[in-house]
């Protein structure tokens, strides 16, 4: 079973080794630690990501909490296997419907074998199109729409979800709540095509340079924002030689985008791909008693 173990809390020395021990004790194959100490915050951060026998996991979620409270360290065990039939998800947003309300579509229509957890926003715009499909809308930001990110993580917790859509999300998360929830757990759609077109403008951006094809990118988010490449998907879209930029941003936002985010979300969940070392890698296929890696058929 592959399991991804998350740990923050105060810096301090010998944090990482009561939890190494008890996994290489358990029998633990463990594929991928990360560790960083952000001194400027003087927080302390991980990710252990490794294969355990499933019938272990039980004594591995009664021993977390007591080295938890031992190191001061807010811990959190996660498996994609557990409901990797259908995973749970929360849909994060601020005024756009049109890309939520695809993701939701596509979850009823079960194009996306999921289940939509919960629907959190910091504005109310999103909230009607949630109740539409019948899905619990959580606010959590203030009257200026300034988030508040403890809430988020509670809620997170409260609606015990697999997988987070960042679905137009303005606001930027912080790294602690980045790591909590690490290991290839958070989904954004930028809209426009990284690297070339980053910020919060990349349509005026690509729209001065005289670009004519436009995009959106679906990536995981990490941590370390300088760490590599994380894309899961890009669309493109090209326009004639002067298209308004309202125009482009029309076809960006109703049509583009809600695409290139329902098919990402969808190669996550169908666990197409995976983040490994802050990479995405194809994820090998089994098939009766063989392992497929990409691109070879069955024989």
């Amino acid at each position: 079973m592959d399991v991804v173990i998350t740990a923050l809390g105060p810096d301090n020395v010998g944090l990482a080794d009561p939890i190494i021990h008890y996994l290489t004790a358990q029998g633990a194959r463990i594929e991928e630690i990360q560790m960083y100490d952000h001194d400027e915050e003087q927080l302390f951060a991980m990710l252990c990501r490794f294969e355990i026998d499933s019938a272990q996991l039980q004594r591995l979620q009664q021993a977390m909490p007591q080295i938890a409270a031992h190191t001061g360290l807010a811990i959190r065990i996660w498996s994609p296997e557990l409901r990797a039939a259908r995973p749970r998800l929360a849909i994060c947003t601020t005024f756009l419907e049109s890309t939520p309300r695809a993701l939701l579509q596509a979850i009823a229509d079960n194009h996306i074998q999921a289940e939509a957890a919960v629907v959190i926003g910091n504005r109310r715009k999103c909230q009607p199109l949630a109740q539409s499909f019948g899905i619990p809308f959580e606010c959590i930001g203030d009257e200026n729409g300034v988030a508040d990110d403890a809430k988020m993580i509670e809620l997170l917790d409260q609606y015990d979800v697999d997988y987070v859509i960042l679905a137009r999300y303005m606001r930027v998360l912080p790294a602690a709540t980045c790591w909590q929830f690490a290991g290839g757990r958070i989904i954004n759609l930028h809209h426009g095509l990284l690297p070339g077109f980053p910020g919060f403008r990349p349509y005026h951006d690509a729209y001065a340079a005289r670009m004519l094809t436009f995009g959106a990118t679906c990536h995981f988010i990490i941590p370390e924002l300088d760490a590599g490449n994380q894309i899961i998907n890009q669309r493109t879209f090209a326009v004639p030689p002067g298209t308004p930029l309202a125009e482009v941003i029309r076809i960006g936002q109703e049509e583009n985008e809600p695409a290139c985010l329902v098919e990402g979300v969808r190669r996550v969940v169908a666990r197409e791909v995976q983040l490994h070392f802050h990479r995405v890698i194809a994820r090998p296929r089994v098939v009766g008693s063989s392992t497929l890696v990409p691109g070879e058929t069955a024989k």
